[in-house]
């Protein structure tokens, strides 16, 4: 039977031909993306092991070896707001520990630069880039210690003295080769860590696999009702329903087995395409790292094909009952009213975490919980969009008395199933838009930094807590040669106060006390704000160097002590004011870090751009989910209106022979398509609402902050291209109702 059953596949001619070909692209296409989501996935945790050295000195590690230490301080720096990692390692003796990537330790005088990195010094000025780094270049770093192909590393060498005294300097004897449970201060590192990974893969399930898991079943049903057909004679001239369903079966898994391997082909050729996207809001991948597990490409050669099998064994559920019944169309049941409660049921689940105030303390068991709810609504919405559907097309057919109206809602209210599989992708996609820009959305809007100034600055300071001040004076030499580099407004020197010279009475909690500053200096950079009239010193809010508590207008309190005396005193923090320009601020940083190599040098720029960097990110995710889902939807929404016109020609070449006019049938086959989808696409969206209003509700304390005009365009835009690719189809109307069509029934 299975051989007669590939024999009929394959030599049914030209239509069946046609059929497997159309199947198998549709399959293909859906098969690909499912593995580039997958690939995208490995290449995130491969990502993350490769860059595990770089928290070799964090402090929550304990591993001990008899290798001799290695003196390891790890460090950020920036160039041009991009992020910028320095290890400094120094050895002790022959058997030190050597990083990744490295074939051996450089020596004091020497770095090693990732290819990015030592092609940016190449391209660079030494006095904005080259000179920060301790004499030569030794080499590169392999790929094996590296994030992506944009990663800015260096490995710098230094004698133990130079080290072992810089803040959070540690002896090690091994290099780490496993995350750490936790990050704190002293991990450099950029990688997603355990509960971003957990995020960043069900953001990525729910955005990409469900649309093209209802891409594959869309495809796998193209001539469904013709197969039924077909089918249906074969039980009315003897076969059992057994050989029927082995028949079917075979030709659909025939088809999705074919399509599957195509689907490798269509991976092959967008790795290139998918490794320029950062599916973690940093960087880009390295190509390699686009693989694929064995068990996942099992899977997906196996369960693709079973899957085509078994929606073909349901589908002919009628014909197993009722050859005739299926020959001659019976209306099946309606749907019921019961299939909105996994939706309520899903939005329920959101709903318990706002009303009792108790999710989850950590982030595995957040996703844990918020997870299932998504996925529920999701499921929620394919469930109830046939019930919906009728419901709508009902309502419609009780206000209207245009002939194609008419009949575009009585065939949606007699089988609603079959109007909505033809939109369920794009509804399912415009849930997953909706949800995941409004979340991102208000995320960013709630937790956006500062931009920087016009006139942009930039800071060397000391820190904090139990660092030392910068120094004791600021060589004259150092501020000549900073106010002479083309670009610098002025330059400020910041004194610490540790007696608390003009600190206000009645200080905040953990506030610090202000840092004095002579007026002669804070008229060079008038944007942190000015003296009082007749003052030679100010107390200023040290915060205001880093630009969260200043403005041109701001007037600080005079402090009672004279420039003399401030002048003896340690200096907290030397500010300097330029253009905004690369070429300033970067040669400006160059020159403060060799004066100052252990201590953080950074513009207000700098300061907003992590966080903003990882905002973006999530912008960056965000678009990923808008430019993929919608036109997964779109090819999902093409091809079951090809598919329709398709199994209802006979239908229509009867209407055309008994004088209906195409028009008249173009207008009744656009209705059936456009009204679930406008309708269904309403509730989504809606849906989409809710359920992010309650996730940031619940998780972040945030109220939904509706999107951005960008997003009602582009969601607008989808649903035009999308009854634009219902009115593409129209014209295959004329060629498929010819009388031919009425005879061949």
């Amino acid at each position: 039977m299975i051989a007669f059953a590939l024999r009929l596949a394959l030599s049914g001619g030209r239509e069946a031909l046609a059929r497997l070909a159309m199947i198998t692209a549709a399959v293909a296409i859906g098969v690909g993306l499912l593995l580039s989501t997958l690939a995208s996935m490995n290449a995130v945790e491969r990502t993350n092991e490769r860059q595990v050295w770089l928290d070799t000195g964090a402090a929550s590690r304990t591993e001990q070896s008899s290798a001799d230490p290695l003196w390891w301080w790890g460090h950020g720096d920036y160039y041009d707001g991009n992020p910028v990692t320095e290890i400094d390692v120094a050895a002790t003796g022959p058997t030190s520990p050597v990083p990744p990537g490295l074939t051996r330790l450089p020596a004091p005088g020497e770095y090693y630069a990732s290819p990015a990195l030592a092609e940016l010094i190449r391209d660079t000025p030494a006095d904005e880039l080259g000179d920060r780094f301790p004499g030569r270049l030794a080499g590169t770093i392999g790929n094996a210690a590296l994030a992506s192909p944009d990663s800015l590393i260096a490995v710098n060498g230094r004698t133990p003295a130079e080290i072992k005294d810089a803040p959070e300097a540690r002896a090690v004897t091994t290099i780490a080769d496993t995350r750490p449970a936790r990050c704190d201060h002293a991990c450099w590192g950029n990688e997603v860590r355990g509960d971003a990974l957990t995020l960043i893969y069900s953001v990525v399930a729910g955005a990409l696999i469900f649309p093209v898991l209802i891409f594959i079943a869309t495809a796998t049903r193209l001539s469904a009702a013709a197969r039924e057909q077909r089918y249906a004679a074969m039980r009315l001239v003897g076969a059992t329903p057994r050989q029927v369903s082995v028949i079917s079966s075979v030709e659909s898994a025939l088809a999705a087995a074919a399509g599957t391997m195509a689907g490798f082909g269509v991976y092959a050729a967008l790795r290139p395409l998918v490794a320029t996207i950062p599916m973690t809001g940093q960087q880009r991948f390295f190509l390699s790292d686009l693989t694929l597990d064995a068990p996942q490409i099992l899977a997906v050669v196996v369960a693709v094909p079973l899957a085509a099998a078994i929606a073909a064994r349901l589908a002919l559920r009628r014909v197993t009952v009722s050859p005739l019944g299926v020959s001659r169309r019976v209306t099946p049941r309606p749907p019921r009213a019961w299939r909105l409660i996994p939706l309520l049921a899903g939005l329920g689940e959101l709903a318990y975490f706002v009303l009792t105030d108790s999710r989850p303390e950590t982030g595995n068991g957040q996703t844990a919980a918020y997870l299932p709810g998504f996925l529920v609504v999701m499921l929620g919405l394919v469930i109830a969009g046939p019930w919906l559907t009728m419901v709508v097309a009902r309502a419609v057919a009780h206000r209207t008395r245009r002939p194609a109206t008419l009949i575009a809602v009585r065939r949606l209210a007699d089988d609603p199933r079959a109007g909505f599989r033809a939109v369920s992708g794009l509804v399912l996609a415009l849930f997953v838009t909706t949800a995941t820009v409004s979340i991102i959305g208000t995320i960013n809007e709630n937790r956006a930094t500062l931009d920087g100034d016009p006139q942009t600055r930039t800071v060397v300071e000391a820190g904090s807590g139990d660092r030392a001040p910068l120094a004791d004076a600021v060589p004259t030499r150092l501020l000549a040669d900073i106010r002479a580099i083309p670009g610098v407004r002025g330059a400020a020197v910041a004194h610490a106060n540790p007696d608390g010279v003009g600190a206000p009475a009645h200080p905040g909690p953990h506030q610090d006390p202000p840092a004095l500053v002579t007026c002669s200096d804070l008229t060079q950079t008038p944007m942190v704000g000015h003296c009082p009239a007749g003052a030679t010193v100010t107390a200023v809010d040290p915060y205001a160097f880093a630009g969260m508590q200043s403005h041109p207008d701001q007037q600080w309190p005079a402090a009672p002590i004279s420039p003399a005396a401030v002048a003896e005193l340690p200096v907290q923090v030397l500010y300097v004011a330029t253009d905004g320009s690369t070429t300033a601020m970067e040669r400006v940083r160059t020159r403060l870090a060799t004066a100052y190599p252990r201590h953080q040098i950074r513009t207000v720029d700098d300061q907003a751009s992590d966080q903003q960097r990882s905002l973006a990110g999530w912008r960056k995710l965000a678009d990923v989910v808008l430019m993929t889902t919608l036109p997964i939807a779109g090819c999902s929404l093409a091809v079951s209106v090809v598919a329709g016109l398709s199994d209802r020609r006979r239908p229509f070449a009867l209407l055309r022979l008994t004088g209906a006019p195409l028009r008249l049938l173009q207008r009744v086959i656009g209705l059936e398509s456009a009204l679930p989808l406008l309708a269904v696409a309403a509730i989504s969206t809606g849906t989409g609402f809710a359920a992010s209003a309650l996730f940031l509700k619940s998780q972040l304390q945030y109220d939904l902050v509706s999107p951005s005009t960008s997003y009602y365009a582009f969601v607008a835009l989808g649903l035009v291209a999308s009854l634009g690719i219902i009115a593409s189809t129209l014209p295959l109307l004329r060629r498929i109702t010819g009388p031919e069509s009425a005879r061949n029934g």
